[in-house]
């Protein structure tokens, strides 16, 4: 499984579409993201615990919606699940701010309630990639 996921991120740009980014979490409870983005508003997202044993790896799915949305920065909100550590229903806040002229590169913060028989609230922060072509977004979203 190890030798399927190292090979999934480095073919990861090869068939990355317009609407795919990957993204990195640090936090007490790291982990790496790979969504997708429906209609500029929308992104479904698959994460995946790092720093611990492949055995003990959390997996989560989260859809998120786009409050606002501006050239520079995104705030969201969503809900989502998480099985293996700490299973339950998952409800991340954030933002993902591009403050570079490439704006496929930025950084983000994100405030998640991990909700289940032990509930914490995850605060995290990192970096994000969309491998999609950045254009100018309207003044009006």
């Amino acid at each position: 499984m190890k030798t399927a996921l190292v090979l999934f991120f480095v073919a990861l740009p090869a068939f990355a579409y317009s609407q795919i980014g990957v993204s990195f979490h640090q936090s007490n409870i790291p982990f790496v993201g790979v969504n997708y983005e429906i209609k500029n508003k929308l992104r479904t997202e698959a994460r995946f615990g790092v720093d611990n044993y492949f055995e003990e790896m959390s997996l989560e799915g989260i859809i998120t919606y786009d409050i606002s949305k501006k050239e520079d920065y995104e705030i969201y909100g969503g809900v989502g699940g998480r099985v293996n550590s700490l299973e339950g229903l998952v409800i991340p806040a954030g933002i993902n701010i591009f403050p570079l002229s490439n704006k496929q590169f930025g950084f983000h913060l994100e405030a998640a309630a991990l909700l289940g028989e032990n509930s914490i609230l995850r605060g995290s922060w990192g970096i994000r990639y969309q491998f999609k072509r950045v254009e100018k977004h309207s003044a009006n979203r």
